[in-house]
């Protein structure tokens, strides 16, 4: 969701610096990379540690942000470039598709207000599963609610965290980094953005033609 649907990762900055001056530092650009794609849980070690404030308490860490970054999305997210119409195409195609993220989910509801409650058959959230990426668990789950074998799904991703998640759970990968670069790997195809991708693109990458 976060950076492959929606250009929500500079809302995340924002209140990631904003809870940062709180406790009275500035967040460096080498934690915010290693947030991306992250479980809220993860992101809170990260800060607290980058910070030099490891003994603080994670929970009200993620509370804070969770309040202020539900303020922040609904003053409205932007799609990135390409993904609404690939979205729309798998959809028309009768594709059945699962929205696999690491956020929970109070933000991925208000989140689906942008992206469409129709748009997905599944939704598995960060705070649903009891591993979050880069554990296979998120998108082995989102199969198994699809009702589809894990190696017939295409996941589409645009952080390392990501992309290690679908890659371990047996899913082929299309990579579209955004904040952080991704290291190039079997199994992964990368485009710099998805209005190169389409229906033919998705069905190369599982090794047939389009339906």
């Amino acid at each position: 969701m976060d950076g492959t649907l929606v250009d929500s990762e500079k809302l995340w900055d924002v209140a990631l610096q904003e809870l940062a001056a709180t406790y009275g530092g500035t967040l460096s650009a080498a934690a915010r990379r290693a947030i991306v794609g992250t479980s809220m849980a993860a992101s809170m070690r990260i800060v607290h540690d980058d910070l030099g404030q490891p003994e603080r308490d994670p929970q009200a860490s993620a509370a804070w942000i969770n309040e202020r970054i539900l303020e922040l999305f609904r003053t409205g997210l932007a799609w990135r470039p390409g993904a609404s119409a690939l979205l729309r195409a798998v959809r028309a195609a009768g594709i059945p598709t699962a929205l696999v993220t690491s956020s929970g989910r109070p933000l991925v509801e208000v989140a689906l207000d942008t992206l469409g409650r129709d748009s997905f058959d599944a939704v598995v959230c960060g705070d649903e599963v009891d591993a979050a990426k880069p554990h296979p668990e998120p998108y082995l789950t989102a199969a198994r609610l699809l009702g589809v074998p894990i190696g017939r799904c295409v996941a589409i991703e645009d952080s390392p965290t990501g992309v290690a998640s679908a890659l371990a759970a047996g899913a082929a990968v299309l990579a579209v980094p955004l904040e952080v670069p991704i290291p190039a790997a079997d199994g992964v195809h990368q485009l710099e953005s998805l209005t190169a991708a389409d229906l033919e693109l998705l069905a190369a990458l599982l090794g047939e033609p389009p339906a």
